[in-house]
């Protein structure tokens, strides 16, 4: 069975994207999914989060131009069944390069193709930058799922409707007509304040099949964590945020069957 797909989207930063790709990922490594993270943002964030040093050539920047196999990328983390292509700095030069080449909304799907039909993971996680630019664009072509970080604000409120709009845009165009909704993961919230519980109802009452149950607190041990460059699991896991992510993980494997 092929590997299922998963973009991590917002094009709002800061609102627990990446901790979610990495936690996300790190978790499901731990049910004993082979799981497979992808970053795709320049800033690397999400490769440090895992205590890589980013180095030339470690990206997907050369299988995005047609040289190299994404394949060759793929190394392994200190966990058992996560493995990561990370990124580097060249990425930031996809940007303007797609733009120039043709069917350039379909050079990630291409290069993935081999990653998917290899049987060698359950699931592929994307790491996407906080910009609905051409590399977030390309990850919604790529994947399966879209799961949606959503930090308990107003303003990230707004972003959610527009990132909803484009992936129905994509498969009315008939670019990625399979592209799903996967679901909202609620993020950083705060249970002291009214302002998380009001957008948690508001989020809620407008897409009650497409919420998670599980929500994500505002939490320091998770904001800690990547500059030691581990997960949560491995920072600490008894924390609020570890056992969060731990509950996101099993939601996500029984709504997808990734077991």
């Amino acid at each position: 069975m092929s590997a299922k797909i998963f973009s991590i989207a917002n094009q709002k930063g800061g609102v627990g994207k990446t901790t979610t790709a990495i936690n996300l990922s790190a978790a499901l490594a731990l049910k004993g999914i082979k799981t497979l993270l992808i970053d795709l943002d320049p800033q690397g964030n999400a490769t440090s989060g895992l205590g890589i040093e980013k180095t030339k050539n470690g990206s997907l920047y050369g299988p995005l131009h047609g040289k190299d196999s994404s394949l060759e990328k793929i190394i392994n983390t200190k966990q058992k069944n996560l493995s990561l292509i990370p990124s580097e700095v060249d990425l930031a030069a996809i940007e303007v390069e797609l733009a120039q080449s043709k069917n350039y909304l379909l050079k990630l799907q291409s290069c993935l193709l081999p990653i998917k039909k290899s049987g060698s993971f359950q699931a592929i996680i994307l790491d996407c930058p906080p910009a609905l630019g051409l590399i977030s664009m390309n990850s919604l072509c790529a994947a399966d799922y879209l799961i949606v970080a959503l930090q308990c604000e107003y303003l990230a409120m707004e972003g959610l409707s527009q990132i909803l709009n484009v992936v129905d845009q994509l498969k009315q165009a008939k670019i990625n007509p399979t592209l799903q909704i996967g679901g909202i993961l609620m993020t950083m919230f705060d249970i002291r304040t009214r302002l998380s519980t009001q957008v948690l109802n508001e989020v809620q009452q407008h897409f009650p099949e497409k919420i998670f149950k599980t929500i994500i607190p505002r939490s320091i041990r998770l904001s800690e964590a990547p500059s030691f460059g581990k997960t949560i699991f491995d920072y600490d896991p008894t924390s609020s945020g570890a056992i969060a992510y731990q509950n996101f993980a099993k939601e996500v494997s029984k709504r997808f069957t990734l077991l």
